[in-house]
């Protein structure tokens, strides 16, 4: 009985032990627990750093930069489209410039900061609510004119304000009377710009992009390239921003394969069901179905081998425009193999600046998007928001090279484990020839912000 009751006891003993172990075990060993996206990938963690998927492309295109020299066009700006602005170049104030933007519009509008005391009735403050006799909320999206001149003109007669909510896209692009659109491109080629600081921050991190000896860091990869080279750096005072879209939203979203194994096949799924609840309909299908369509985003590798297609070297300068990329720096290190004098607002910006970016993404993002607006080039991994605004910005002040990745081209051929690297070379340059910004027109129901001409350019 005494023995059966120590051996009871031992085991309690046991037990207790392994939990306070098990317990103490995120403080002891931090990396073992660490979250999705760290540098050091965590054997706990719902992500694990996989391997390179591309390994034949990825060691010719670092043999055939050290050989090839640069497509003589690579860094030439695009010839004159034939079109330029109809006009001179002439949470809102924490990003833009209200008072500019008050000034370029004088002309054509009257804007005031503030509602009018006499007005202070109408606010949602007043009423504690959304619901209030001066609130249009029913705007369609891309209305005619016509629908606010018949159910928003009333109302502004009838109370002398109104205000509409949502904004965003409810008047049409089409069939537009020309003193509207010269209007709307007035407001967003000219009276929108980025408060001073923000101008200020970006403008000092360009300076540096096209000096590289000014750098703020002396990194280990410059040290390296030195050597490689046996001799300095000289920066051709050219650069290139990349918009690295690769979140975690996105690769859920996506529903394709990103080479983490099961883990993260899994993980993004949950992610993904929780986030949207099965009305994700790329799920659905295959990866090799979803990449032969054009559906997946692109990975630093596949767009690091996209760009190393286009000519880019390892002496090219090479910004990363990203927030968060999923995976953190481990998906980040085969990009910054194939381009070591890879920059980013880390490397780039002062302690100070730093502190005025911390924790503010929106102003973080202005930032890059500044910068993106000097760079000689600017491409995007995968099309959205940021590349349709900077490509009809760039096309109308700037008749710079704005790439855009043929997704359904690229995926196709990252599909294919064969293709040896002068044919992906071949191939990647004969899609993309005519993707690098040319001047478009815009078609019906396109919006005049990222195809401004005819509307608004003029053709010489």
């Amino acid at each position: 009985m005494k023995t059966n009751k120590m051996k009871f006891q031992k085991q309690i003993f046991q037990g207790v032990f392994v939990g306070v172990v098990v317990l103490m075990l995120p403080l002891l060993h931090p990396r073992l627990f660490t979250p999705l996206g760290n540098e050091m990938p965590s054997i706990f963690s719902e992500w694990n750093a996989p391997k390179a998927r591309h390994t034949a492309l990825l060691e010719a295109a670092s043999k055939s930069r050290l050989m090839d020299k640069e497509p003589s066009d690579l860094w030439s700006p695009l010839p004159n489209q034939g079109w330029q602005p109809c006009t001179e170049s002439l949470p809102l104030s924490n990003i833009f410039d209200v008072d500019h933007f008050i000034q370029i519009l004088k002309d054509d509008v009257t804007i005031l900061k503030d509602v009018p005391r006499e007005y202070y009735w109408s606010t949602r403050q007043y009423y504690a609510t959304g619901i209030r006799p001066t609130r249009v909320k029913t705007a369609p999206v891309h209305a005619p004119v016509a629908w606010y001149l018949e159910n928003v003109l009333p109302v502004l007669e009838s109370y002398g304000i109104v205000a509409i909510a949502p904004f965003s896209h409810r008047l049409a692009f089409d069939n537009m009377p020309v003193e509207i659109q010269r209007l709307r491109c007035k407001v967003n080629f000219q009276a929108l710009v980025f408060v001073p600081y923000i101008r200020s921050i970006g403008d000092a991190l360009v300076s540096r992009l096209r000096s590289p000896s000014h750098s703020i860091q002396e990194t280990d990869h410059r040290k390296f390239q030195t050597e490689a080279n046996g001799d300095l750096y000289k920066g051709s005072g050219k650069f290139v921003v990349l918009h690295l879209r690769f979140d975690k939203d996105m690769a859920a979203h996506s529903a394709c394969d990103f080479g983490g194994g099961r883990a993260e096949m899994l993980a993004l799924a949950k992610y993904r069901q929780v986030l949207w609840q099965g009305r994700v309909l790329n799920s659905q299908f295959s990866d090799e179905e979803l990449r032969g369509q054009g559906r997946c985003p692109l990975t630093p590798e596949e767009i690091g081998l996209l760009l190393a297609a286009l000519g880019f070297g390892n002496r090219t300068r090479l910004y990363l425009a990203s927030h968060k990329v999923y995976g953190g720096e481990a998906r980040i290190s085969i990009l910054r193999q194939l381009f070591p004098l890879m920059e980013d607002k880390k490397s780039l910006a002062t302690e100070e600046q730093l502190k005025q970016l911390e924790g503010k993404a929106s102003i973080s993002a202005a930032v890059d998007y500044h910068v993106s607006m000097q760079s000689d080039i600017f491409i995007s991994a995968s099309p959205g928001n940021m590349h349709n605004a900077l490509a009809g910005q760039r096309a109308y002040n700037y008749h710079k090279k704005t790439i855009r990745p043929h997704m359904t081209s690229l995926g196709q051929l990252f599909l294919n484990r064969s293709i040896d690297w002068s044919d992906f070379q071949h191939m990647v340059r004969t899609g993309h020839k005519q993707r690098q910004g040319q001047l478009r027109l815009r078609k019906e129901k396109q919006s005049i912000y990222t195809y401004p001409a005819p509307d608004c350019m003029c053709e010489l």
